[in-house]
């Protein structure tokens, strides 16, 4: 029985291992070979890519199976992310993914006295076709100034018998920002591997990445599902299938030669054991030769093409020219073939080549027949990249010729032209007349105008001739300065009709043997100005649903490839000439550029057409400025007035409809950083050139800073040298609500640009800018100055002045850091009140522009630094445009290496007045007082700032902008104005949805674990100080909320509230501490949910058995005088404006009071409270009243004034 079972047993796994050998035919060899052979692609697994889509995003930590490796020295590829903050060097994200979570590989800091090398390594790969490619995203920046060197970045393929060649170069410009390019790997017959070096001797890390790998097109033609070939391809012996063209073209399309083999009559020439009867002989002196990338150089990757067609290795041979040792005496090459037999229509000579053309010495390449003239028959201008490029020529002539091949070679650094297997069909047969010498055509005339002054949109020449042929349909042969650059099977060509004068460009068959997109060229254009527009007339029309796709693209002389301005994808009709219009900003360009049309057809037949006309560039001169009704004033509801997209960021200002802060469903100008598209570190917007006036500008504004993550906005003022500085930054989470900001614009002496500039520091918020006007006159006093960038109009005056500098530039006096930003790069103003420089007693005044008197009590905030013993005396005073100034806070001692919270209520009555930081020397050494951020609400002050509501604001609690600490931040909001993130119903203090509460969302826009740090000001040591909040935190929150008290840098952990749910929850805390300390709510982002915090108060030396427990001390500091003798001077007012009211309604009652009907007495009502049971948790919790007004806040109103925009 037990033999039976053990047979069933066995019986039963052999079944099951034939069944899943049947089922899974993963087992094969046929590993890393770009085609998937199992059902879930797992054989194409950690081979440089992962899955069906033969992508690399470096997510996974397996990095798809690349490996680094150290070339000598420290420097090293690493896989890395940017990192939680704006990093200084290397990407801002990563590409797959544009946050700070993804991943990329980079480079570690690397400062050497010699050139440091690393190596990316990929797995080994089998065979790959002609036409694979690998795209790409990198990074090259030289953030450290440091220069990048000649070859930062190059790609090689690495061969089984250890040989390599090199297939890739970028241009080693810096730019912060990703950019793409297309790796042409090409026909490798055996396992191979690639390799990315990098090399630098001084950089930072980062400064080179990649990321975001698409292996395209990369396997061998598979066999067909009805298992013959259709009759126009022809049949490989391994099963697949390729087209006719492809047949005896010098390229192994099959992958096994079959379409090689059996060329008989053909005249091949590899270059790879003679020139095959080509003549390089030339009348110039600059000469082709017959080399190997081996023989050019194997050390300097930029030499040479790298490698040859006909066996994509640096060994194989070529025809190579470019700028020889000696320099460059003629700019032109020529080789020829022998004399040929003439041929005809039927029977045309037909000669396919491949042409490497690299780098900026290519300056193009041209086939003529010399039979009794010479003239051409086929050019492809310019530099085409890294890849060897099919071309096909027909030749057809009635008598003997030669087929001459010519390059035109410019003096530039790097670079060349390379011809490699060129094949001639039957047809072209080799003659045995005598060779008579042709007829020269005419040499082209001189340039009218200098090279920089073609092409750039203004007519230097008579009559035009210097735009005649640069891509404007306008000019007669301007259809002509489009020059198609494609180096694959579809292509641009020009259609003209002279019956009727139509012209247009159309995409037709080409013979390259890349699967990309056509592309046509204009020559370099501009630069241009910031309205240039480029119009034209498209179609896509044809039977099939979807035609193609059509796009615009720059390509950048110093920054090379742009991304796509613009797209269309689908059908504009069935009919041909279903055309549609199109208008497309080109924008400001400050270096020379070229536009291209990329298309491509979803089917080529004669059943679909892809169609251009009526090219032309408009307003596109660099000194062309249109005019704008509004000038730089604007609401953006109808375009951008006179301000315009900066070409040279990273990112683009958005029109945004439905917020705006006009008529709330308007137009604003936006930048998401919640968008996964957006890229890079910062994105600008320019205003027009505007000529200096006789005084200075105020530049008025309203802004949006609304996430936890968000950045910062900068205005910057950009001089006729393009040199920036700033005049007014804010940063940090300020809300969903418009404030207004006032930025005073320095008188001018030359032309100068305005700017508005974005720079993100993470992945989750919003910037926007509103109802934006531009003044010939002096700003009034803004409500928050934080000294970033000018003074904001303060001055001073008195024996030493007040001095506006950072920690930076601090020598052995002043805070190393400022209070805004928490940075020595922060700015401040400051008085030197050392005794050599201010004697004790001497006085120094800072003041602030004059200030409109209004009815109401506002509160003036600021933070200062007093530093060292005896800094002098500091006082702060209100100064009325008449009388005697009075005196609002005010302080004498050393502080401390801290900035510290002040404030006092001003009531001016409806009289002008200025603020006066007044400091009194003391006679000190090496001493100081320093403001920062001085801030006006229009509301008075909270009772000793120990209670807020945080209706009014933030009190004296502030988010810390030290990236070391934290690196998001608490948002003050309500539940009526939060668009985007989950908040509570409601706040406490309220129990309204218009109640305002601080709040710290949690999204995957930002890594779990970062930290946001709110902080109270600076309090006493204490034996027993109560602090008191309400926290909210629903189950759904995977969110932190830590409370702790900070001394000296040291923490002592007040309460951690992990698990909360429900509705808001009371939190009462004993602090004691032997030294000064602060509060600090530190909230710890999770996956999803929110942290809410309200109603925060601290009792400072009484605890929260309500018992007094430190000695009470009057203090000084803030003094209401200045707010009491102005109420007085109200109530006098108001008591007489009611005495008046009261005499005419005396005056008037009798008469009317006849025409008043009796009625009954007004009924009161109500305003009952409740007292539902209070929840405990973590903490001892008071039974209090829960009522939203309780809790120490029943004195709080909130009025309609409260609802007024601050002024920035």
């Amino acid at each position: 029985m037990l033999h039976l079972r053990s047979s069933g047993l066995f019986l039963l796994l052999i079944l099951q291992w034939a069944a899943g050998s049947q089922a899974n035919p993963c087992l094969t060899e046929q590993r890393c070979d770009f085609v998937c052979d199992c059902s879930d692609c797992s054989d194409e697994q950690d081979c440089g890519y992962r899955g069906k889509g033969f992508e690399c995003d470096f997510e996974d930590a397996g990095m798809c199976g690349w490996s680094s490796q150290s070339l000598g020295g420290e420097y090293i590829w690493e896989r890395r992310q940017s990192g939680d903050t704006l990093p200084d060097s290397g990407p801002s994200s990563d590409f797959t993914t544009g946050t700070a979570t993804g991943w990329f590989m980079g480079v570690n800091e690397v400062k050497t006295a010699f050139l440091s090398k690393t190596l990316l390594v990929s797995p080994e790969m089998k065979q790959s076709s002609p036409t694979c490619r690998l795209r790409l995203r990198y990074f090259l920046w030289d953030s450290g100034n440091t220069g990048l060197g000649s070859t930062p970045l190059w790609a090689s393929i690495h061969y089984h018998d250890d040989s390599e060649a090199v297939v890739w170069r970028p241009e080693a410009t810096s730019v912060r920002g990703w950019r793409e390019a297309t790796i042409f790997l090409g026909r490798i017959p055996a396992s191979f591997r690639i390799h990315l070096y990098s090399q630098r001797s001084e950089g930072r890390r980062d400064d080179v990445a990649i990321d975001q790998m698409e292996f395209l097109d990369c396997a061998l033609p598979l066999p067909l599902l009805g298992n013959e070939c259709p009759a126009e391809m022809v049949e490989c012996n391994r099963e697949g299938c390729v087209e006719e063209r492809q047949v005896c073209d010098g390229s192994d399309d099959c992958g096994d030669r079959t379409d090689e083999n059996k060329c008989d009559g053909y005249w091949r020439c590899d270059f790879e054991e003679d020139l095959c009867n080509w003549d390089l002989r030339s009348l110039s002196t600059l000469k082709w030769v017959r080399t190997s990338q081996e023989n050019i150089s194997m050390i300097d990757p930029l030499q040479g093409p790298g490698r040859d067609h006909s066996s994509n290795s640096a060994s194989g041979h070529f025809l190579y020219v470019t700028v020889p040792v000696g320099g460059l005496q003629n700019d032109w090459a020529a080789f020829q073939s022998p004399i040929l037999e003439p041929t005809n229509s039927s029977y045309p000579c037909k000669m396919v080549m491949y042409t490497h053309q690299f780098g900026p010495r290519s300056g193009g390449l041209t086939v003529l027949v010399a039979d009794r003239n010479i003239y051409p028959v086929w050019e492809r201008a310019g530099a085409l990249g890294d890849v060897w490029v099919k071309a096909e020529v027909e030749i057809v002539t009635n008598s003997t010729f030669q087929i001459v091949i010519m390059a035109a070679i410019r003096d530039f650094a790097y670079g060349g032209i390379a011809i490699d297997s060129i094949v001639l069909s039957p047809e072209c047969r080799v003659s045995t007349a005598n060779y008579s010498y042709a007829k020269f055509p005419k040499p082209p005339g001189h340039d009218c105008t200098e090279p920089d002054k073609m092409c750039d949109f203004h007519p230097d020449c008579s009559p035009a001739d210097d735009e005649a042929k640069c891509g404007d349909f306008s000019y007669t042969e301007g259809s002509s300065g489009w020059t198609d650059t494609s180096i694959g099977s579809q292509g641009w060509v020009l259609y003209e009709n002279f019956t009727t004068e139509e012209k247009y460009l159309y995409v037709a068959k080409a013979p390259g043997q890349q699967l990309t997109e056509a592309q046509t060229r204009t020559p370099l254009l501009g630069p241009s100005g910031p309205a240039c527009t480029l119009s034209f007339d498209f179609a896509l029309t044809g039977n099939p649903d979807h035609i193609g796709e059509l796009s615009v693209r720059v390509i950048d002389s110093m920054l090379g490839l742009q991304p796509k301005l613009w797209e269309f994808s689908g059908k504009t009709g069935t009919e041909e000439e279903a055309w549609k219009q199109a208008n497309v900003t080109i924008g400001a360009r400050k270096d020379r550029f070229q536009l291209a049309f990329e298309a491509h057809a979803v089917k080529m037949c004669p059943c679909s057409k892809i169609k251009v006309k009526n090219v032309h560039f408009i307003s596109c001169h660099a000194d062309y400025l249109p005019s704008s009704p509004t000038a730089l004033s604007c609401n953006f509801e109808n375009g951008l007035c006179g301000w315009y997209q900066d070409n040279s960021d990273n990112f683009d200002w958005t029109v945004l409809d439905g917020m705006d802060h006009t008529i709330g469903i308007g137009r604003s100008l936006a930048v998401d950083m919640w968008s996964s598209s957006l890229r890079g570190a910062f994105g600008r917007l320019l205003s027009y050139p505007q000529s200096p006036g006789s005084s200075g500008y105020c530049l008025s504004f309203f802004y949006k800073l609304y996430g936890p993550n968000i950045g910062t906005l900068n205005v910057k003022l950009l001089d006729n040298n393009g040199y920036e500085s700033i005049l007014w930054t804010r940063s940090g989470a300020h809300g969903n609500i418009w404030h207004e900001a006032h930025c005073p614009v320095p008188h001018q002496l030359t032309d100068f640009q305005l700017m508005f500039e974005a720079v993100r520091s993470g992945f989750d918020g919003r910037v926007a800018i509103d109802d934006v006007a531009f003044l010939a006159s002096p700003c009034t006093m803004p409500r928050m100055c934080s000294f970033e960038g000018q003074k904001c109009g303060f001055t001073s005056f008195g024996q030493v002045h007040w001095l506006h500098r950072s920690g930076h530039s601090a020598t052995t006096t002043g805070p190393k850091t400022d209070h805004t930003l928490e940075s020595e790069l922060g700015f401040y103003m400051m008085v030197n009140t050392d005794a050599t420089l201010f004697p004790s007693g001497s006085t120094t005044v800072l003041t602030s522009p004059v200030r409109q008197g209004t009815t109401k009590t506002e509160c003036v905030q600021f933070w200062y630094h007093m530093g060292g013993v005896n800094p002098g005396y500091f006082t702060v005073y209100m100064k009325p445009e008449k009388g005697a100034r009075v005196k609002i806070f005010s302080d004498s001692l050393n502080q401390g290496d801290v900035w510290r919270h002040g404030n006092g209520n001003i009531s001016s009555a409806l009289v002008d007045w200025q603020l006066e930081f007044e400091v009194v020397g003391a006679g000190g050494k090496g001493t100081h007082v320093a403001v920062d951020d001085i801030f006006f609400s229009s509301h008075p002050c909270e009772n000793q700032d120990s209670k807020c509501s945080l209706e009014t604001g933030m009190c004296s609690w502030s988010n810390t902008q030290n990236v070391k600490t934290d690196k998001l931040d608490w948002e003050l909001t309500s539940q009526e104005a939060e668009r985007h993130y989950p908040t509570p119903p409601g706040d406490h203090t309220l129990g309204t949805e218009k109640g305002h509460f601080l709040f710290f969302p949690s999204s995957n826009r930002t890594a779990a674990n970062q930290n946001a740090q709110l902080l109270s000001p600076h309090l006493p040591p204490t034996k027993g100080t109560c602090l008191k909040f309400w926290a909210y935190k629903p189950h759904s929150s995977d969110s932190q909320l830590n409370v702790y008290s900070l001394s000296g840098g040291r923490v002592q952990q007040l309460v951690v509230v992990r698990e909360l749910g429900g509705p808001w929850k009371r939190f009462d805390v004993n602090i004691t501490s032997t030294e000064e300390y602060q509060i600090v709510f530190e909230g710890i982002k999770g996956t999803s949910g929110v942290v809410a915090l309200d109603d925060i108060e601290y009792t400072v030396g009484i605890n929260c058995a309500n018992k007094v427990t430190d000695a009470v001390t009057t203090s000084s500091k803030r003094d209401n005088t200045g707010g009491i003798v102005a109420s007085v001077i109200v109530v006098l007012l108001l008591i007489g404006t009611m005495i008046a009211l009261l005499f005419y309604y005396l005056r008037t009652r009798q008469a009317v009071n006849a025409l008043i009907p009796s009625s009954s007495p007004a009924e009161g009502f109500s305003n009952e409270g409740y007292q539902p049971e209070l929840t405990q948790d973590h903490v001892k919790v008071p039974a209090v009243q829960n009522h939203p007004m309780a809790a120490g806040f029943n004195n709080v109103s909130v009025s309609a004034d409260v609802r007024d925009m601050e002024v920035a």
